[in-house]
């Protein structure tokens, strides 16, 4: 197994890391534009092996054709948000960039998985897609996960609880719009709503939807990449050790929900051929709007990038 990291930033680098790690692959290849950052990140990984035991042989380079004959490929690649700044800010430069970078990796790549991490991140799903020709099953954005993991930690917190007995949902795009499926959550089986009154949900939901920005603005130059290099990784591993997990991921929907021709959001099975499965669940009329709304405002920003393929 080699797979492929873009981007020697946080995300990138922290992912790499833990990828090693976990040993998911023989080879793990941190490709970025600057000289010198993959190739001392990576090295410095390299030697950490001997402290935490893992022999997974990590390289760094600034050329794509070091990414030749990758499994998966993650693409960390673009311009981080700041202070004031929306996803959705980010679509024409980093949308242009993940164009750029996929069309490189698929120069030397026959048939990758491609994860998105990458924001906005369902457009930029959306882009790779687009360019590399993949199925759709093996174009896959992280999001739900990442959603997901902060959706639960706060219900931790507020319950005093482990995360670990917590089940949830995000769905949706990953934006403003995502949809937190409050009737799928519970806490060792107990629904939320019998442990927390209506008005602390709503305020767990809310914080969900700003948990990107909150970070934001409390590092005032950067963003969140700890919990999103750990929710790219389980998704990872899902593919690689083939553990068909049902997860929340960006999928293009053809019909599903109500929503064709739209990377978003929702539940799926994440094994060695990528998405193997969309789940649709049942959701109460007021969460199938919002899941709806939340698609709309992606293929709407999806459509104001066709200059980008001219």
């Amino acid at each position: 197994m080699k797979i492929t990291v873009i981007g020697a930033g946080n995300v990138g680098a922290t992912a790499a890391l833990r990828i090693a790690e976990k040993q998911l692959a023989k080879e793990v290849v941190l490709i970025d534009i600057v000289e010198g950052v993959p190739q001392g990140k990576a090295l410095d990984m390299y030697e950490s092996g001997a402290v935490a035991l893992f022999d997974t042989h990590v390289s760094g380079s600034n050329d794509y054709k070091d990414s030749a004959n990758s499994d998966i490929i993650l693409i960390t690649a673009g311009l981080a948000r700041k202070p004031g700044m929306t996803r959705e800010d980010l679509l024409m430069k980093n949308a242009t960039i993940i164009r750029d970078v996929t069309r490189e990796v698929m120069k030397y790549s026959a048939n990758p998985i491609i994860v998105m991490v990458s924001n906005p991140l369902d457009v930029m799903t959306y882009v790779a897609h687009k360019v590399s020709g993949l199925p759709k099953e093996r174009v896959i954005g992280m999001a739900g996960v990442l959603d997901t993991a902060r959706y639960k930690s706060f219900i931790a917190e507020a319950l005093d609880v482990s995360m670990q007995d917590i089940s949830a949902l995000v769905l949706g795009g990953h934006g403003d719009s995502m949809v937190p499926v409050v009737n799928y959550t519970n806490v060792a089986g107990i629904p939320l709503t019998e442990l927390l009154p209506q008005e602390k949900i709503d305020a767990l939901v809310e914080r969900t939807r700003n948990g990107g920005i909150e970070i934001v603005n409390y590092l005032k130059t950067g963003s969140a990449f700890y919990a999103p290099a750990a929710s790219a990784v389980e998704m990872v591993e899902a593919i690689v050790k083939d553990r068909k997990r049902i997860i929340p991921c960006t999928t293009l929907l053809t019909g599903q929900y109500g929503i064709d021709d739209v990377f978003c959001g929702v539940p799926v099975k994440l094994g060695k051929n990528g998405i193997e499965q969309v789940l649709e669940i049942n959701l109460s009329t007021s969460e199938r709007e919002a899941l709806q709304g939340s698609a709309a405002i992606v293929a709407e920003n999806c459509t104001s990038l066709s200059a980008l393929f001219a």
